[in-house]
């Protein structure tokens, strides 16, 4: 009789976030958090005419960090603690919300003029009980400072934590 790892297959619920229909893998019924991940939205692939774009407005964030990795298009981060950052592909956007972050994610003048086609990934990850009380703060690395690491015929880029020997420069609060 085979066996198998898999314990579950996850189905995306489909949400409206500020405009763009997001993909929310999880919290799942089958499993509410993988690891320390307590959010994973794929975004898009989507169309985004001229004139139009993502409005996330201003939010609050909480004991959390959010990770945002495109792979198409491009989003303007702004954030309560001064932060003002343009994320295109193969960038990483990590903001540790700690004890408490307000942000709002657009998408930029020149993109939503020309409209863009938007894709990536969003996670959201629990920070240790430790470590959920952090003054909030914000990083980003561009896609040249990332290590990447091919192996077998597959690219990996390191956006957080350590891989194959290769250390990204994003801080995290547990190994990764």
């Amino acid at each position: 009789m085979p066996t198998t790892t898999i314990r579950a297959i996850l189905k995306p619920h489909q949400h409206d976030v500020g405009g763009l229909m997001v993909r929310r893998v999880l919290p799942a019924l089958a499993a509410r958090t993988v690891g320390p991940f307590i959010f994973f939205d794929h975004i898009g692939p989507a169309t985004l005419v001229p004139g139009k774009g993502l409005d996330v407005r201003p939010h609050p964030h909480i004991g959390l960090a959010t990770v945002t990795y495109l792979f198409e298009g491009a989003i303007m981060h702004r954030d309560s603690v001064s932060s003002v950052q343009k994320i295109v592909p193969g960038d990483v956007n990590w903001m540790t919300a700690g004890r408490g972050i307000v942000h709002s994610e657009r998408t930029p003048d020149a993109e939503r003029a020309s409209g863009q086609t938007m894709h990536g990934i969003q996670t959201w990850v629990a920070l240790p009980v430790a470590s959920e009380e952090v003054e909030p703060s914000f990083e980003h690395h561009a896609a040249d400072a990332l290590p990447q690491i091919e192996r077998d015929g597959v690219v990996l880029r390191v956006i957080a934590g350590t891989a194959f020997g290769a250390q990204a420069p994003t801080r995290t609060f547990a190994p990764t």
